[in-house]
C-alpha cells in the first residue's frame, strides 16, 4: 500500500455509510436484497458470513430478514474502527444481536463452517488478485449443500467504449450526488493501488473453476455488479 492509498481508519468509518451511498449506485437495493436472499436460503443451525462487513449493512439486512431460530451470523472486519461502531450500532438491536458475532480480523484467516449464505459484498476487489481463487476455495469447502455465495463488485468491461461510458456515467452520478470533480479525482487516484476490479467474465470463470454452479449477475449499475452462485 502506498502513501495516500485509501485505508478504512476511523475517519472513514465515521463517513462511512454517507460515503458508500453517495459512491456506489444501487447500494441500499442491494443491501436491502441480500437480506431477501438471506431469508431464503437460510438454513436451521447454520452460519450466515459477512465477509468485510464494514459497518455490517449486510449483517443487519440478514437478521432482519432472516426466520430460522437457531442461526448465527458471523460478521468480519480487519478495521478495528468498522468493527467497534458495529458493536456499538447492534447495542441499539438486542432482538438482532444474540444471533451475530462481531469479529476483527483479516478474513483470509477467517475459518468459514457450516455456511448457508456467505456475502462479500465489495470485499473481493481489495483482497490481492493472487489470493482470491484460494479465498473463494475456503469459502466453497466450507458452505453447506445448496447454500448461496453473493459477491457485490465494481466491475471492467472488456469492451473499452462500454468501459469509458460506464465510467463517465459513474462519475456523473458521483457528481449528481455532491462530490466534486476534484474529489472523484482524489478518490480514485486513493483507490487505484488498492481496489483491483474485474470483469464479470474473470468472476465466472474463477466460481466454475472452484465448483460453484448457476452463476449470474443479479443487479447491474454501470460498472457495479452483484453476483450470485450456488454450491
Amino acid at each position: 500500500m502506498l502513501p495516500g492509498d485509501f485505508v478504512f481508519d476511523d475517519r472513514v468509518a465515521n463517513v462511512f455509510e454517507d460515503m458508500i451511498n453517495r459512491s456506489v449506485p444501487g447500494y441500499s437495493t442491494i443491501i436491502a436484497m441480500i437480506g431477501v436472499l438471506a431469508e431464503r436460503y437460510c438454513q436451521e443451525q447454520s452460519n450466515i458470513y459477512d465477509l468485510g462487513c464494514s459497518l455490517g449493512g449486510a449483517t443487519l439486512a440478514s437478521a432482519r430478514g432472516v426466520r430460522c431460530k437457531d442461526y448465527s451470523i458471523i460478521a468480519v472486519d480487519n478495521s478495528i474502527a468498522m468493527i467497534e461502531k458495529l458493536e456499538s450500532k447492534l447495542a441499539d438491536f438486542p432482538e438482532l444481536s444474540s444471533h451475530i458475532q462481531c469479529r476483527c480480523e483479516n478474513l483470509l484467516e477467517t475459518e468459514i463452517s457450516n455456511a448457508c449464505v456467505v456475502v462479500l459484498n465489495f470485499t473481493l476487489q481489495f483482497i490481492p488478485l493472487a489470493e482470491r481463487a484460494g479465498l473463494l476455495e475456503k469459502i466453497y469447502a466450507g458452505m453447506k449443500p445448496g447454500a448461496v455465495l453473493i459477491i457485490s463488485e465494481k466491475i471492467v468491461f472488456p469492451d473499452e467504449t462500454l468501459n469509458k461510458l460506464f465510467i463517465e456515467m459513474y462519475h456523473g452520478f458521483k457528481e449528481n450526488m455532491g462530490y466534486s470533480k476534484l474529489e472523484i479525482s482524489q478518490k480514485r487516484a486513493a483507490l487505484e493501488n488498492v481496489l483491483l476490479p474485474e470483469s464479470i467474465a474473470t468472476h465466472r470463470e474463477r466460481l466454475q473453476q472452484v465448483g460453484f454452479h448457476s452463476f449470474d449477475v443479479w443487479f447491474q449499475c454501470f460498472n457495479f455488479a452483484s453476483m450470485i452462485a450456488f454450491k
